[in-house]
């Protein structure tokens, strides 16, 4: 979660300073360097971060890398950047000489901006042509957050991310290849489409006329989809809305809250604080129980105390908000419940990160 803030934290800067940066150096110091440090690793310890790595390559000497990234005494990553108004263009990029004659597994071609992260899946120990991992940092999605993670100095796993890049690798090829059919369907792709609706000869004249259609077929489906997505969100926005409004309307003088309530609060700060800052739980009273919320949010509920009636009750939640009700003898029992509670902070902090 932290690496995913800081990742969006630093995509709001480049935003803003990039039409600042003029040169390759200042882009380094300014998107570059940064990155690197999200990834956990001190650029200013020579032990991690190495500036104007050089290997010796041949007959040739002197030639050098921006920086590569150590553990263990060993490069694992190595690093080449270019100003972030230039294209990156592989070919040309002296990655290629520095993977084979060094131990890293990874290479990264940055401008600060776009990342193309490479390794070695075509062929041992010579960097493929083409990236497993690319994206732009001030237009991230989700799952390529989680994929950078991966990089972590906490994280960092050789095997675990080479085994991973195949597939990264080839989704991001089908991905394309699906771009490419949806804005011009291909003659193969329109038969396969036709064969399953079209009982006659497949002409040139009739695959023609179905490229249109399964063009248009393929974009209605989508729009679909998209649109029964953003009603079932809307639908459970409202619900949630209908009964925030229940609660509000809700006549504040018959609400009396008790001391043997403020004390079950106390008990419930004591148990989170250690996972969360205080001003981060606050209480709701309410006519039918006394409501203990994350972050003040009546979506995030962390427990209801049911302390009024002859008998008394502790309201949890599970991962989908479900309410579970129980019994307890005094508000002692709350501490009980020191795993749930702290489990359910877990729980909605994931859904933040994700």
């Amino acid at each position: 979660m932290e690496t995913a803030i800081q990742l969006k934290s630093l995509a709001e800067k480049i935003n803003q300073l990039k039409d600042r940066i003029e040169t390759e150096e200042s882009t380094k110091h300014a998107f570059v360097l940064p990155f690197i440090h999200v990834l956990g690793y001190d650029a200013f310890n020579p032990l991690e971060v190495v500036p104007e790595f050089t290997a010796d390559l041949g007959l040739k000497k002197g030639e050098k890398v921006d920086y590569a990234i150590f553990q263990n005494g060993e490069p694992i990553i190595i690093v080449e950047c270019k100003s972030w108004k230039e294209k990156l263009t592989v070919h040309n990029s002296q990655l290629f000489r520095y993977f084979h004659v060094t131990k890293t597994r990874f290479a990264l071609l940055t401008n600060g901006i776009t990342y193309q992260f490479f390794t070695d899946l075509d062929a041992q120990n010579k960097m493929d042509e083409k990236p497993f991992l690319e994206f732009d940092i001030t237009n991230l999605k989700e799952n390529t957050i989680n994929e950078i993670t991966k990089f972590h100095k906490s994280n960092f796993n050789v095997e675990n991310i080479v085994s991973n890049a195949s597939s990264l690798k080839f989704i991001k090829e089908i991905k394309k290849q699906i771009n490419t059919e949806l804005e011009n369907p291909s003659n193969d792709f329109t038969k396969f489409f036709a064969n399953k609706v079209y009982t006659g000869r497949l002409t040139e004249k009739v695959v023609d006329e179905f490229k249109d259609l399964v063009q248009k077929s393929l974009n209605q489906f989508i729009s679909e989809k998209i649109n029964d997505r953003l009603n079932a969100a809307l639908s459970k926005e409202t619900i949630k809305q209908q009964d925030e409004q229940i609660e509000v309307v809700e006549d504040d003088n018959k609400i009396v809250t008790t001391e043997e309530e403020l004390e079950g609060y106390r008990i419930v700060v004591a148990i989170l604080r250690r996972k969360i800052p205080i001003k981060r739980i606050v209480y709701r009273d309410t006519q039918s129980y006394f409501g203990i919320l994350l972050d003040d949010n009546n979506r995030k509920p962390l427990t209801r105390l049911h302390l009024n009636g002859s008998k008394k009750y502790i309201s949890l939640f599970n991962d989908n908000k479900t309410e579970v009700k129980l019994p307890i003898s005094s508000i002692d029992d709350i501490y009980q419940f020191e795993k749930e509670l702290l489990e359910t902070i877990e729980v909605y902090e994931e859904q933040i990160q994700v």
